[in-house]
């Protein structure tokens, strides 16, 4: 399979070598296109890869937008009449990805992956919502399968309901908490503020692009506000139901799982 990646980030050369990994079963060669053509370069100079311009004309058997999720939709129509066989997407929002895929790439294979965590952190969970099966897209599914990844189905809808809670509203509360509290010494530090301190380390090791992206294309902080808001004024009882009320949830949670 000819593949071209679009966006040459983390996230971007993660598709890239799970594609073309020894044994993988498309058996991939790469080549990447970026805005910054030396990114680009530098992708490909690292990888049995080529670089390829933005603006050129050439074609592939699928291409993979690795793009920033508002970028997507414009991405698709410019990059749909490069792909032979198939189009896809690993850039973590789903709705208006999907619905330009529908748009501009009807007789495409097509699908909408997200890595549910960040490349040094693989494998992991991957949420798909494959829209428009065939070879080319079942064979990439599998190949994301066989790096050690879990690939699970979902729709659009569901996806995007779902990264309210668990990224929006996860990184907010987090970044909130790292904001408004100071610097203890090491020993003041509980089992739940040390966690607490752990999972904020993880989060601001990252850029901060793509988590304002991810603000912008997901409600979920304005809740945790309110929650936040809702404990502060809270007199014994109210603070009593709302405690009852995260017990509950989280015992709803356990009964799923």
């Amino acid at each position: 399979m000819d593949f071209l990646v679009v966006g040459a980030g983390e996230i971007g050369r993660w598709i890239a070598d799970t594609v073309s990994a020894e044994g993988s079963p498309v058996d991939a060669s790469v080549s990447f296109a970026d805005r910054d053509p030396d990114v680009a370069a530098d992708a490909a100079a690292t990888r049995n890869a080529d670089a390829v311009s933005v603006d050129g004309d050439t074609t592939h058997d699928a291409v993979c937008l690795a793009v920033p999720m508002s970028a997507v939709p414009a991405a698709v129509e410019a990059y749909a009449p490069r792909a032979e066989a198939a189009i896809l997407d690993v850039s973590g929002e789903m709705t208006d990805a999907v619905a330009a895929m529908r748009e501009h790439a009807p007789d495409l294979e097509r699908a909408s992956y997200h890595p549910l965590f960040a490349p040094p952190r693989v494998p992991g969970n991957v949420a798909a919502v494959v829209d428009a099966s065939g070879p080319a897209i079942d064979g990439i599914s599998t190949a994301i399968e066989a790096g050690g990844n879990e690939v699970f189905e979902t729709t659009p809808a569901e996806h995007d309901e779902a990264m309210e809670t668990v990224q929006a509203g996860a990184h907010a509360a987090v970044l909130a908490w790292r904001l408004a509290g100071e610097e203890v010494r090491e020993e003041f530090h509980t089992p739940v503020s040390a966690a607490l301190d752990d999972v904020a380390d993880t989060v601001t090791e990252g850029a901060p692009e793509v988590y304002g992206e991810i603000q912008r294309a997901f409600d979920g902080a304005d809740d945790v506000a309110a929650a936040a808001r809702a404990i502060a004024d809270a007199d014994p009882e109210a603070f009593v139901a709302l405690y009852e009320a995260a017990r509950g949830d989280r015992e709803s949670r356990e009964r799923h799982e």
